[in-house]
């Protein structure tokens, strides 16, 4: 059943390393705009509600709602809690029983202890959930984030996640970009907004006068200080998104010409050309010519990697092994018999070769167990 709020929730999307979590710390800056660290909700949870068995009985709905609650890669999203009885008191303030419900519970929450009226979410990934989005908060409004895909590529290629070679990140961009056009077309210009994130990074101030207007907004110019806020502060702190400890900069604009090999580029075109050119973006090489063959050795040789690599500084490996504790306890109720095969839904992304991609996983399960990659729940480092 959906959930209609007082104040629309916002939902910043596009693919990661296009500027989400730039235009996350700006909205979450406004005085009337709560925007919390990543959830990952949808892409984890939602296509996978069938594993929990029937909602309406209690013990099911608080499965669910403690993994929701204790699965934050931020615990808690950094708000005062007490471990002991907070799911009871999400579950209490829950609207329904239900995904939605206690999705809302937890940014309500959030909104409250920021003393603001309206909440918003980032996670890149929601991009593949707009249809399920939408059951679930009828009038949410949508911000899409575009960024040239080989500036997005030449950062995936040198941060702490995501695809590690060229093949990869273009096939992956272009995932992305496919999944939100039938959205883009469907909905209106009230609820759904495309932002360029060269035009934001070049000039932000029309750009988000331009984002305030659509979400019925005051432009407040807090959102230019960003980098003074809490997100942006412990964001900088990690090598991936230490930019956000500063103003908006253009710097970044055009790194593929100077970080990408002109071979890393015709490989791109050859993937992604078609995309980079319907996203507006002109391609200035002649594509590759790749066969079958060199093609399933770049997909073997990132999956290995990303397992190899979960380990390394900022490897992301506290968050992936809560990942890997969820498909646990997802079995284990197979095992119970709270689900079976015929349960799963013949629908995405169910049985999509980049499923565990799609959900959030760093690596492929079968990867990290070829590898032994061993889990480890608690860090000391800075863990988005």
């Amino acid at each position: 059943m959906a959930i209609t709020l007082k104040e629309r929730p916002l939902f910043i999307i596009g693919s990661e390393r296009s500027g989400t979590t730039l235009l996350m710390a700006m909205l979450g800056n406004h005085p009337r705009i709560a925007v919390p660290e990543v959830a990952w909700y949808y892409p984890r949870f939602r296509p996978y509600l069938f594993s929990y068995g029937d909602l309406s009985q209690a013990q099911n709905l608080r499965t669910l709602a403690d993994e929701m609650v204790f699965g934050l890669k931020t615990p808690f999203w950094d708000m005062p809690v007490n471990p002991a009885t907070i799911v009871d008191e999400i579950l209490a303030s829950a609207p329904q029983p239900s995904f939605a419900g206690i999705y809302t519970a937890m940014f309500e929450r959030y909104a409250r202890l920021q003393n603001k009226p309206r909440w918003g979410e980032k996670t890149p990934h929601n991009l593949f959930y707009v249809g399920q989005i939408l059951e679930d908060f009828p009038d949410a409004q949508f911000v899409f984030l575009t960024r040239d895909g080989r500036d997005a590529s030449a950062e995936y290629l040198r941060s702490a996640f995501g695809p590690t070679n060229i093949y990869a990140a273009a096939r992956t961009w272009k995932l992305c970009q496919n999944a939100v056009k039938p959205w883009r077309e469907k909905l209106d210009a009230g609820q759904w907004l495309d932002v360029s994130y060269e035009q934001l990074a070049r000039d932000p101030l029309p750009v988000l006068q331009a984002v305030c207007e659509f979400l019925g907004e005051e432009f407040s110019p807090a959102l230019l200080d960003f980098h003074q806020g809490s997100i942006a502060q412990r964001r900088s702190q990690t090598r991936d998104h230490a930019p956000l400890g500063q103003p908006v900069s253009t710097q970044w604009i055009g790194r593929y010409r100077r970080e990408l090999s002109l071979e890393e580029q015709a490989i791109f075109a050859a993937i992604a050309g078609q995309a980079l050119s319907d996203a507006g973006y002109s391609v200035d090489v002649e594509p590759a010519r790749i066969d079958d063959k060199e093609l399933n050795l770049y997909l073997e040789r990132d999956q290995r990697t990303r397992a190899a690599l979960l380990g390394a500084p900022d490897g992301h490996l506290v968050h992936e092994s809560y990942n890997d504790w969820l498909i646990d306890q997802r079995l284990e109720r197979k095992r119970l018999g709270l689900w079976s095969d015929s349960d799963v839904p013949a629908e995405f992304p169910h049985g999509h070769p980049q499923e565990e991609e799609i959900a959030g996983y760093r690596a492929q399960r079968r990867w990290k167990e070829h590898f032994g990659v061993k889990r480890v729940y608690t860090s000391n480092e800075v863990v988005l």
